[in-house]
């Protein structure tokens, strides 16, 4: 059984098939996934599905690229994971790749977030691009340490991913990893340990090969676990019973 770590079920991709999409990830070998906010207003979306489905899980959380007048506090995000199924803090972190102007806004709302992880004693779910530096630095100065979490659909070098192991981190891979040109995040995958290791599909985007550029969803989580597996040569079912296995043990979720 494989586990998808980080998916959008609710974006309106999916939505519209949400019966299909969830038929064909039972199909696929796909056991449960992890519905993960993006911001604030839609999170009732999300957390409805995770109530709904017995095999679902959700995040709460505003993502990096969300405007900057999101005056979100460290006290919402605490009392939205209080609520049933919510079992993670995000998806956070920072995205400096459109960012037009100062950062300090995105920064302290990455604070925020990691402040609340720790006060919900829950692992929080980490989004960096063109910003791992200062990531991990935020990381290392609010305790991310003390709770633990996940860098997801990670794209970042070998030192980064070791970084962010030492501060308890996992590390997630999505269809990226599946793509011919993605030659140094293979590498990635070929030497972070396996009892780090978490798949994803980040849907509705980033389908893996061959089914790149399409609408991706939960059924394709398998295929991230195959590449994994061709590329440190070991049985897929290897890396689909760790990967499950730490998603389990990261989001104290019962096997």
């Amino acid at each position: 059984m494989y586990i998808d770590s980080h998916c959008h079920l609710d974006f309106p991709d999916l939505a519209a098939d949400r019966a299909g999409v969830l038929a064909r990830m039972q199909a696929a070998g796909v056991s449960h996934a992890l519905c993960v906010s993006v911001n604030l207003q839609d999170f009732p979306r999300v957390h409805a599905l995770a109530l709904e489905h017995e095999h679902l899980f959700a995040s709460v959380g505003v993502h990096p690229d969300q405007p900057e007048d999101d005056a979100t506090t460290t006290e919402q995000l605490v009392t939205l994971a209080a609520q049933p199924k919510i079992v993670a803090i995000g998806e956070t972190g920072l995205d400096y790749f459109r960012l037009d102007g100062p950062a300090a806004w995105q920064q302290e709302r990455f604070r925020r977030h990691i402040r609340a992880a720790r006060q919900s004693d829950k692992p929080l779910i980490v989004h960096t691009r063109a910003a791992a530096t200062d990531t991990l630095s935020i990381m290392r100065d609010e305790h991310a340490a003390d709770v633990g979490g996940v860098m997801h659909c990670f794209t970042e070098s070998l030192d980064v991913a070791h970084a962010a192991i030492d501060l308890g981190f996992y590390i997630s891979f999505s269809g990226i990893v599946t793509f011919r040109n993605a030659v140094d995040l293979k590498e990635v995958a070929r030497a972070v340990p396996l009892d780090r290791v978490l798949i994803e599909t980040d849907s509705p985007y980033l389908a893996p090969v061959p089914h790149r550029g399409r609408t991706n969803e939960p059924s394709y989580v398998p295929l991230v676990a195959a590449e994994i597996a061709r590329l440190r040569e070991i049985p897929v079912e290897e890396v689909a019973r760790i990967s499950t296995r730490n998603f389990h043990r990261l989001f104290k979720v019962p096997a």
